[in-house]
């Protein structure tokens, strides 16, 4: 059996290495000749530890990950802190411990276990079709390549994903712009294991560790979408937009470099439930595309790569009904994902400033209990809970 895979990001990734563990043939195609992760780090919380672990990533991953232990919201001018609390209840509730990781880092991992040597980049699809012995994908070099399935881990932006559907699908701006990238630990920023988080004015500023001494940071601001802005103006308009937030803030803006510094307008896409056309399914970005909003993205695709294995290692009744089987275990729980971050970008990023000002009240009062019951929810929903 020899499986296609369109996509060589995490999804993809992942992907090809759970297929390869069960005994199937892959071919894995990138559409750009080197890949350059969108965004400079991404939160992998337990659930997709367990899958990484589950896929035998368990050592390499906390050689990358940050010693992240406790959590801390602060007030945007003064830096004094709403809440503080350990992330020790969930993990003794989960099992697992939650690891920031750098993006690109982890991209190099994920290809360096599966074979780097094998993927073939440079290699755009631009169709895709399937009759009752296999599916054939077309690629902007004139090339093709024939499998018994094709997954579709080509992302938000997907090629086929309007094949799947049968139409195309609008992706919707969330309302803010987000900037992100690396910085060193710096003490004066933020404790070295903390996910600290300055909130205000419907904006937040984020800081949290990953290996190599760093910080992970980023900057949300709700903005129009388009707006022209570039790395020239980067820390002007940061300043700018960051205008009387407390010193660490300030700090932060001044130790940047804008020259690696991401600047992404957050976009998602409206839940769609047929994740499969015969022997064809999406996965990751190109399933469910979703606001950074709870950290699932990523994990999200890691627990559709595990639960894909599964159903065509269970697989009876051949592969159009196992890929149906994927989509059965899959759409409830990404379209549950996708709305749960767009809620939370609202409220975080003042959709109704009413609303946004009740959680920071809320936040004043936080035990962390309920934070880490919402966590707790979400991890526990996987297919490895």
């Amino acid at each position: 059996m020899k499986a296609i895979v369109i996509g060589a990001g995490i999804g993809g990734m992942c992907t090809a290495i759970a297929l390869k563990r069960i005994g199937i043939n892959t071919t894995v195609f990138e559409a750009v000749k080197r890949i350059r992760p969108a965004g400079a780090a991404i939160s992998i919380w337990p659930n997709g530890v367990k899958c990484l672990n589950l896929l035998g990533l368990k050592a390499p991953l906390r050689a990358l990950g940050g010693d992240m232990r406790t959590i801390a919201y602060k007030t945007h001018q003064t830096g004094a802190t709403l809440t503080e609390f350990s992330l020790d209840p969930l993990v003794a509730d989960v099992g697992e411990r939650p690891y920031p990781v750098a993006r690109a880092e982890l991209q190099a991992m994920l290809l360096d276990h599966y074979g780097r040597e094998q993927v073939q980049f440079g290699k755009r699809v631009v169709r895709v079709e399937q009759d009752a012995q296999g599916v054939t994908a077309w690629f902007d070099d004139g090339s093709s390549d024939q499998g018994d399935m094709l997954i579709a881990c080509d992302g938000a932006h997907s090629v086929v994903r309007p094949y799947v559907l049968g139409k195309r699908t609008e992706r919707r701006y969330a309302g803010y712009v987000n900037w992100n990238g690396l910085v060193e630990m710096d003490a004066s920023l933020a404790p070295l294991t903390q996910w600290t988080t300055f909130v205000g004015e419907g904006k937040r500023v984020s800081l949290m560790p990953v290996a190599g001494n760093r910080f992970y940071f980023f900057f949300d601001v709700p903005l129009p979408a388009g707006l022209a802005e570039d790395r020239q103006t980067l820390r002007a308009d940061l300043k700018r937009y960051f205008s009387g937030w407390a010193p660490p803030v300030q700090k932060l803006i001044d130790q940047i470099n804008p020259e690696t510094t991401n600047r992404i307008e957050i976009h998602d896409i409206d839940p769609f439930s047929q994740l499969v056309k015969g022997r064809v399914a999406l996965l990751g970005d190109a399933a469910h595309s979703t606001t950074p909003d709870i950290g699932q993205g990523g994990c999200a695709a890691m627990e559709d790569a595990v639960v894909l294995a599964e159903v065509l290692q269970a697989n009876a009744s051949g592969i159009g009904q196992a890929l149906l089987h994927y989509q059965e275990k899959r759409a409830d729980r990404v379209k549950d994902l996708v709305l749960k971050a767009r809620k939370r970008c609202d409220v975080t990023h003042g959709k109704e400033m009413a609303v946004t000002r009740q959680w920071y009240e809320e936040l004043e009062s936080e035990t962390g209990e309920r934070i880490i019951r919402g966590l707790c929810d979400t991890i526990q929903g996987g297919p490895l809970a």
